[in-house]
């Protein structure tokens, strides 16, 4: 029997011939069993995804094993690209992770809503608690923190500290405005002026040292920095200011130097006795407990003066910190704490960071989760004297 066969079905053969589309053959339709064995096998894998959340193609990190090898630290730092705390961040993360066992390498992030809360609420419901997530805080986050304001949804209760590092703040004034020292801040006929940025930002400490004192000062807020209050001082538009650390040297010294500016007393540094004492940095300079002894020849009230250390050590001692998620395992925040303490011990480190620092060490001891952790549980009647201050002499109430 002769096959009809049509010209469409005819392919070349010939050696060296390449068919076209046209003229390949159509592969057979799979067999029922076929495909059913392809579909299960795709069904199962979906499955194994979903059932694990994703570990077939993201594996979990391992950091329990003392040695962070082809891990990444993601760092969510909330304040904008480019500023001090984004600055030391990044500077001592970088040192870290080079000194972390297996070098993991760091992806900084910074979120910069809300002043640092939207960073710090996100990684407080996002972050994975294995130890390559790591979040700083600063002033600006622990402030609102400390005021239990309604955009917080992040609770430092609930995290553990790698790393904390301190700075210090001098007050100073102008000798045109009639200030030789601390005896000039009390019983004047015209009250100093203030210049600040707000009221319930770093500011807040000054603020409290000045009500410790009972100080005759008004204040004018909306300023854009330090910077900006240390010229509107030397034009004579305010009277009264406070540079932290790193800007002392710079933006006040000349000052005093000539005499148009005279320093009245440091903040002070909250030792692990809990007590104020001088800044390392400015040993020559009263604290604002000296300062109040000098005027009024006594300690001062003991409510008064708890609430002032305890924003004191949140704000200044324990200014800036890394943390991780409460659950992170225990063998990853010891490897981290004991490399970032044997960092800050570090000679080589200590002359490279001294800028960034400030002069004051790297905290990792490991009672830094008993110490911290005490100055982050803030006293209710000590978040009331502030609300109350807050309220009664700057009119502002937090809802």
């Amino acid at each position: 029997m002769t096959q009809h066969v049509d010209d469409e079905d005819v392919v070349d053969t010939t050696p060296g011939h390449v068919p076209s589309p046209d003229e390949a053959p159509e592969r057979p339709a799979p067999g029922p069993r076929l495909a059913a064995m392809v579909v299960a096998g795709f069904t199962a894998l979906a499955v194994g995804v979903s059932v694990l959340g994703g570990d077939l193609l993201n594996p979990a990190a391992s950091t329990t094993d003392g040695d962070y090898a082809d891990e990444t630290v993601e760092l969510m730092i909330p304040l904008a690209e480019g500023g001090g705390t984004d600055t030391w961040a990044r500077f001592v993360a970088a040192r870290l992770t080079e000194a972390v066992p297996g070098r993991p390498g760091l992806a900084p992030e910074n979120d910069d809503g809300g002043e640092g809360i939207l960073g710090t609420n996100h990684f407080m419901t996002s972050a994975e608690p294995d130890g390559t997530e790591v979040l700083v805080s600063t002033a600006s986050t622990v402030v609102p923190y400390l005021l239990d304001m309604p955009a917080v949804q992040y609770d430092f209760g609930r995290l553990r500290p790698i790393l904390a590092n301190g700075t210090g703040a001098v007050v100073y004034a102008r000798t045109a405005a009639g200030v030789e020292g601390v005896e000039d801040l009390v019983d004047r006929d015209r009250p100093l002026v203030f210049g600040g940025i707000a009221a319930t930002s770093l500011d807040l400490t000054t603020l409290l040292a000045f009500d410790l004192l009972g100080a005759d000062v008004t204040s004018t807020f909306g300023f854009e920095g330090r910077g900006p209050v240390n010229l509107a001082l030397q034009r004579g538009e305010v009277d009264i200011d406070y540079q932290t650390t790193s800007s002392y040297g710079p933006a006040v010294e000349p000052l005093v130097k000539d005499g148009t500016a005279v320093p009245l007393f440091s903040l002070g540094q909250v030792d692990d006795a809990g007590e104020i004492v001088r800044d390392p940095n400015f040993p020559r300079i009263p604290t604002v407990v000296e300062a109040y002894e000098q005027l009024y020849g006594e300690q001062p009230d003991t409510e008064r003066l708890a609430t002032y250390r305890a924003i004191l050590a949140l704000t200044y001692t324990y200014q800036k910190a890394l943390w991780v998620p409460e659950e992170t395992p225990g063998e990853a925040v010891d490897l981290l704490r004991t490399t970032a303490a044997e960092m800050g011990e570090d000679p080589a480190f200590q002359e490279s960071a001294a800028e960034v620092l400030g002069g004051y060490p790297i905290d990792a001891s490991a009672d830094l989760d008993e110490r911290i952790g005490e100055a982050y549980q803030v006293d209710d009647d000590v978040r009331t004297d502030v609300l109350e201050l807050l309220e009664d002499t700057y009119d502002i109430t937090i809802d």
